[in-house]
């Protein structure tokens, strides 16, 4: 399973899409402030964040799930507009396993989706 903590529709619809192509089950979550518990119930093998999101605290998640060592294992993917250098810095900063430019991440989808 895979969850994707983000509130654009248009990354919705293209994870989705990407997602059913390959027959990954997805689960979106668009609740502020229940993400991290959300994920730790479920367990997934991957969690992907709109890092621009600024409704649903995708920094707070990533640091949330990786100071908890039931949770410190879950691959982190996060996609951002290219220009924020300081959000891409504080990703990184809160132990995201990897972070790309949208287009980047629009690009790679399926091999992430995969993996």
């Amino acid at each position: 399973m895979i969850v994707c903590v983000l509130d654009d529709l248009l990354f919705s619809v293209k994870i989705s899409t990407a997602a059913k192509a390959i027959g990954a089950d997805v689960y979106f979550e668009r609740t502020p402030g229940m993400a991290a518990s959300r994920i730790k119930q479920k367990q997934p093998s991957l969690v992907i964040l709109d890092l621009n999101s600024s409704k649903l605290d995708p920094l707070g998640v990533i640091t949330e799930l990786k100071s908890d060592p039931l949770t410190r294992g879950i691959r982190t993917v996060g996609f951002v507009s290219h220009v924020h250098a300081e959000i891409i810095a504080a990703a990184r900063g809160a132990g995201i396993d990897e972070v790309l430019a949208r287009s980047a991440f629009v690009d790679r989808l399926r091999e992430i989706l995969k993996a």
